[in-house]
């Protein structure tokens, strides 16, 4: 039997994965079911290459359509499946007879045969050659018996797993016969079936209608329990995220494409690749216009239903709030039944109050755009005639028609105001482009002032398709160039983190704006966003704020003046000038609210975020959650967004771990809901992780942030994902991977200037990093340079930071004594700052310095109060390393030539790889170190060891396999 290297599970599918083998193992029998598309197969292909990887024999039977039709089809598939599980004839062996090339059979299926009855061998052989032929005559008795024998042969060779992948497509007479066969068969045969259940009883025909007979279709393999039915749901938005990146698609658009596909991965990854052939700027896709696969996807989806049913969908699709009532009421008298139908088709979703849901956005999309005209115009006419809410029926009309009506387009502009009072800005934002497209082509004047209006309605809702829609109509008409710059602007205030793209806009924003100091004002200070987001330069950024600021101010513009002044602090702070308070302390006195609240870029939201920098984390709470109540009524999502994510990144340095859970999941939540980057959710998330839920999910979803950021060309975001992951595999003893992540960060903020070390405090994290790696010199350099900065600036939990890094550096230096000292100071200092996990983090390092002084009780002490610290906070992932260190701790004091505990990570490291045969060169290769420096560590570890040659080396490590580290453990493969 091979050992057990398992397959990776699909996206989203560990845990079902992990209860279908269980179920396998406990019952023998295992039934996938769930609609197409949703990966039953890819999931019954990771079991069986597990099973696989276990030694097992696996008989993977995947029918075909056309096989329902011919009797016996899959039986004949079964045995010749069966055949290529025995010895097959050497490789170019001549075989004329039974089992030759022209035998329907197969090789290999005789030599299965000749352990059976004759009879029984007669009829298996007639199955396999006849199986095309409708009325073959075969002894069915035999058959039986046949099949069953074959099935007991195979599994007394050893554990089987059948597969059958598509079991509602298995003819009746096979059906029968493998029924049959498996009542029979031994324990050691295990049976996986993969079902797409289909509301008619059975598959619609080639052409999409249902077949006539609704009892059609197989009877099951065997009588299935709850048991050992497992459904297939679809994949939530964060896991369709992550298959994007899975497929190398941008995963900006995953919350739009997971409501779009309804979290079927199929379906989501059509929609993935019909946006990217499409060559679509992600900012501009929010409306999801697909063709080609996905929209074919979709009408396989929508072929299950009736032409009557379809008609019913049609007038759900083009409704706003559609329930079974609403339908009936408008025309539609069989609409319950119709519901129900596309319900068991797996199209929507019925509530108790009749509310009707697609399950895929794709589909009423995929409704709308292939109806005529025609059938449109009459839906939202006879939905006009019913609808209860007045401005749903001034939308229903207006759609209804396509003639330019200036009353018309009246109503539909104060219903466009309606909605916006009522906090529906997506609604608004629709109306108010509607309103525009309805105004007569003889009222210009009216309709330019329209679609900006719209562009601008369209930028608080955070429609980017509504608002490039709105532009491109009124950048093709004669439009002043103020009226230019504003829907410009708009397109500009959609396009979230992704500004890459827009040199074009800003351009002829900049040339329309000659000459209007107020609009030149705005577009500066959209400038001085771009520069820091898409070009990675606040130098740039902050004197396009200055120069923003000043052009507002001199025309009275406050509100501009503000949020420019406030891009200035910002950037001040990065460059750390003690300006910037001052300068935010400007912003805030010119600060006026006004609808929308707009705090992503205001002086009040940047208050929070410097106090979060310094560690002023009550303060920083207390502000954020004064504002969210009204920010979750009233303002715009992305500022909503903002402040869970400032919460989580607050909760997770405090310590209150599951509450920065709870907010982190909720801003990646309304990220993907809204269809933003999720770079910086899933930064928060992955920050979040780190304090307590799992270093294995913070590590993924930093993954995830720095894919989203690069494709975003997000340079913040970018160093702050690096950073996140950089920190987690460095506290996973990832050395090499988090020396490689944070001299990148390293090399980021240099290239971006970044002077303030409080912001990102990748310092002391890279000073540690290189401590591991043994290269304290380098370390002690790089904190010697940040300790003035900080100094200079009053960031004191900076130096608390460079503190603990720093009596790591005296530990490494022979001077231990100094370093616990230090560290017990600096653990007691971070407690007192609110600092909880830090302070345990400390007392982990202070219990491994006391250990390597073999110091024991010590250690043992410093770890139980850092246990105490994590499990008042509930960061499970730091109890679960402080549990691992402390077993380790407690270990007896090792023998001569085994004291492994002094050696340092980077010593441990070089010493497994050259107990286990490397030479200095290999490895040295492997550690990206120079030879020299390999001899030198030699030297140093021979020494500790008290040993003489790599042969003791190696007796020594393999007398201590079991108590290696799990980060040393996981690069040596004897440990395993």
């Amino acid at each position: 039997m091979t050992s057990a290297v398992y397959r990776p599970a699909p996206v989203g599918r560990a845990e079902l994965l992990a209860r279908l083998e269980r179920v396998l193992h406990s019952r023998g029998r295992a039934l996938l079911t769930g609609p197409a598309g949703v990966g039953k197969t890819e999931l019954a292909l990771a079991a069986a290459a597990r099973a696989e990887s276990r030694g097992e024999a696996v008989i993977w039977l995947a029918t075909l359509p056309a096989d329902r039709d011919i009797p016996g089809a899959a039986a004949a598939a079964l045995v010749a499946s069966v055949a290529a599980c025995v010895s097959w004839p050497a490789a170019g062996t001549a075989h004329s007879g039974p089992g030759g090339p022209g035998d329907p059979a197969g090789p290999g299926t005789y030599d299965l045969l000749d352990g059976l009855p004759g009879p029984q061998r007669t009829a298996v052989a007639m199955l396999c050659r006849e199986a095309l032929i409708p009325d073959g005559g075969w002894d069915a008795i035999a058959l039986r018996l046949g099949l069953a024998q074959i099935l007991r042969t195979l599994a007394a060779r050893g554990p089987v797993l059948l597969v059958v992948d598509g079991v509602q497509r298995v003819d009746d007479t096979s059906a029968d016969l493998v029924r049959f066969a498996l009542h029979l068969a031994p324990p050691a045969l295990r049976v996986l079936a993969v079902e797409t259940p289909s509301p008619y009883g059975s598959e619609p025909s080639e052409g999409g209608t249902p077949r006539p007979d609704p009892a059609a279709g197989p009877e099951p393999l065997w009588v299935p329990s709850e048991a050992d039915v497992l459904f297939v749901p679809p994949l939530q938005a964060d896991e369709i995220a992550e298959l994007l990146i899975h497929h190398r698609l941008p995963s900006r658009m995953a919350g739009r494409i997971h409501r779009a596909s309804g979290g079927n991965p199929r379906l989501a990854l059509a929609v993935g690749r019909s946006l990217a052939d499409a060559r679509t700027p992600v900012h501009h896709a929010e409306a999801l216009s697909l063709s080609g696969r996905a929209r074919d996807l979709a009408r396989q989806l929508l072929g299950a239903a009736s032409p009557g049913v379809r008609a019913t969908l049609l007038l759900a699709a083009l409704a706003l709030r559609p329930t079974a009532s609403l339908i009936r009421r408008a025309g539609r008298p069989t609409a319950e039944a119709d519901l129900a139908a596309a319900e068991r088709a797996n199209l929507v979703s019925l509530d108790e109050d009749g509310t009707v849901g697609f399950t895929a956005g794709v589909l009423p999309s995929t409704l709308v755009h292939d109806a005529c005209w025609t059938e449109r115009s009459a839906g939202h006419a006879a939905l006009a005639r019913v609808v209860d809410d007045p401005v749903e029926e001034v939308r229903h009309r207006a759609l209804a028609t396509d003639i330019p009506d200036g009353a018309l387009a009246a109503e539909v502009a104060d219903a466009a105001d309606v909605a916006r009072r009522r906090g529906n800005s997506a609604l608004a934002a629709e109306l108010a482009l509607l309103a525009a497209e309805s105004t007569p082509v003889q009222h210009g004047a009216k309709r330019i002032a329209r679609l900006v209006d719209a562009a601008e309605e369209a930028a608080r809702a955070a429609r980017a398709d509504l608002a490039m829609r709105a532009a491109t109509d009124l950048l093709a008409r004669d439009a002043a160039p103020a009226d230019r710059v504003r829907a410009r602007l708009a397109v500009l205030d959609t396009a979230g983190q992704g500004l890459c793209d827009l040199e074009e806009i800003y351009v002829h924003a900049m040339e329309d704006s000659e000459g209007d100091t107020a609009l030149r004002a705005a577009v500066q200070l959209r400038l001085a966003v771009k520069y820091v987001l898409a070009d990675g330069d606040p130098v740039r950024s902050r004197a396009a704020a200055v120069e923003s600021a000043a052009l507002a101010g001199s025309v009275g513009d406050r509100r501009t003046a503000a949020r420019a002044l406030t891009v200035q602090a910002r950037m001040d702070r990065v460059l750390g000038s003690p300006d910037a308070e001052r300068v935010l302390a400007e912003a805030r006195a010119l600060e006026v609210f006004e609808r929308p609240l707009g705090i992503r870029n205001a002086a009040q939201i940047l208050t929070i975020r410097h106090a979060l920098f310094d560690d002023r984390l009550t303060d920083a709470r207390d502000q954020v959650n004064a504002l969210l109540p009204l920010v979750e009524r009233r303002g715009p999502v992305e500022d909503a967004i903002e402040l869970f994510r400032t919460l989580a990144e607050i909760g997770a340095r405090q310590g209150q771990c599951a509450t920065a859970l709870a907010h982190a999941g909720r801003s990646l939540a309304l990220t993907l809901e809204a269809g933003l980057s999720p770079g910086p959710a899933w930064y928060a998330l992955a920050l979040a992780e780190t304090a307590g839920g799992s270093f294995e999910r913070a590590a993924s979803y930093a993954r995830r942030s720095v894919r989203a950021s690069e494709e975003e060309g997000d340079h913040v975001f970018l160093s702050r994902s690096r950073y996140a992951l950089g920190r987690v595999q460095l506290i996973n003893g990832d050395v090499a991977s988090a020396l490689e992540s944070l001299r990148r960060v390293q090399a980021d903020e240099r290239a971006q200037s970044t002077v303030d070390p409080s912001m990102l405090r990748w310092h002391e994290e890279l000073a540690e990093a290189l401590l591991a790696n043994d290269a304290p010199e380098e370390a002690a350099a790089l904190l010697a340079g940040v300790r003035p900065v900080a100094e200079r600036l009053g960031r004191t939990t900076v130096l608390l930071g460079c503190d603990r890094a720093y009596a790591l550096y005296l530990a490494a230096s022979g001077k231990p004594d100094e370093a616990a000292d230090l560290l017990s100071r600096t653990a007691d200092s971070f407690a007192a700052a609110g600092l909880p996990l830090e302070s345990g983090r400390a007392l982990i390092a202070l219990a491994r310095v006391e250990r390597r002084r073999r110091r024991r009780s010590a250690a043992q002490s410093a770890l139980h109060a850092a246990a105490a610290v994590f499990e008042r906070a509930g960061a499970v992932p730091w109890l679960g390393l402080t549990t691992e260190t402390s077993s380790r701790t407690a270990e007896p004091a090792p023998a001569r030539g085994e004291n492994l505990s002094s050696l340092t990570d980077a010593e441990l490291r070089l010493a497994l790889l050259v107990g286990q045969g490397a030479s200095n060169q290999e490895a040295a290769a492997k550690l990206y170190l120079s030879v020299k420096t390999v001899e030198a560590r030699l030297t140093r570890i021979y020494q500790k060891l008290d040993v003489r040659s790599r042969a003791q080396l190696a007796t020594a490590l393999t007398a201590r396999q079991g108590h290696l580290p799990a980060s040393a453990a996981a690069e040596n493969p004897a440990a395993g």
